[in-house]
């Protein structure tokens, strides 16, 4: 059993044949779906996917590319949009410095407008980091301060520095097909020694298909093919992993598992 703990089943790729796309996916194993909205526009169509199937789970959230658009974005709109009964996460969110398609002031302060409703609400803030560990790993350090919340790294790609200091904060890690690349060798060796408790895994489809799909649209079935690569390189079968990951998501999305 696995969870996609991260797909957008509404982007160009998948959502032409979302039936197909999910159907694949549960023949596979793939038991449960966490669809992640990017800007406030897909919130309707992300929640009303999850709607529709028992096994599909929403997020709200603002990415940071998208934040320019979404300035003036408050804590009331997202607070209103996790009232719904399958919304289970806030983001995705965070920072990005690689494209800064957004002002990284807007960035940062509608990361921090997330983390406060994921502090009001108790779901775990989904975040994106790309070339902003230092201000990511400040912004975090800042807030849990001022109380603790749930949060999660997704598609972790960064520095094993920076994976020891989100899990000291009391983060989980998801692992996305980027691991099973040929020159992911540094991610390679953090994934390893992730604690198993703290260990997630996803697809972030239609993006970045893992080893052997590289090349084409990235679907949740494939969420199968990282498990595999992630639980040979901790040397464990990958049953053991799929148990682990599975428990790992009810343990952090608690609305899913109520």
């Amino acid at each position: 059993m696995l969870i996609d703990s991260h797909c957008h089943l509404e982007y160009e790729g998948l959502v032409e044949d979302q039936e197909g796309v999910l159907d694949r996916a549960r023949s596979a194993g793939i038991r449960g779906f966490l669809n992640i909205s990017t800007r406030r526009s897909e919130w309707e169509r992300v929640v009303a996917t999850a709607a529709r199937h028992p096994d599909v789970w929403a997020s709200v959230g603002i990415h940071p590319h998208e934040a320019d658009q979404h300035a003036d974005l408050g804590e009331g709109a997202l607070l209103e949009a996790t009232r719904h009964l399958k919304v289970i996460g806030i983001g995705e969110t965070g920072l990005d410095y690689y494209y800064d398609k957004s002002d990284r002031e807007v960035q940062q302060a509608l990361f921090r407008t997330h983390i406060v409703v994921a502090r009001k609400t108790g779901l775990p803030v989904i975040i994106h980091t790309r070339d902003a560990e230092a201000d990511t790993l400040r912004i975090l350090e800042e807030e849990m301060e001022k109380g603790a919340f749930p949060a999660l790294i997704h598609c972790f790609t960064a520095s094993a520095e920076f994976g020891r200091k989100v899990l000291g904060l009391g983060l989980s890690i998801s692992i996305s097909g980027i691991v099973t690349f040929k020159n992911a060798k540094d991610l390679q060796d953090v994934v390893a020694t992730i604690p198993e408790d703290r260990i997630l895994v996803e697809t972030d489809s239609p993006f970045l298909a893992p080893v052997p799909h590289r090349g084409k649209s990235c679907q949740p079935a494939y969420t199968a093919d990282t498990a595999r690569f992630v639980a040979d390189l901790r040397g464990i079968p990958v049953e053991q992993l799929g148990e682990a990951t599975t428990r790992n998501f009810f343990n952090l999305f608690t609305k899913a598992a109520a």
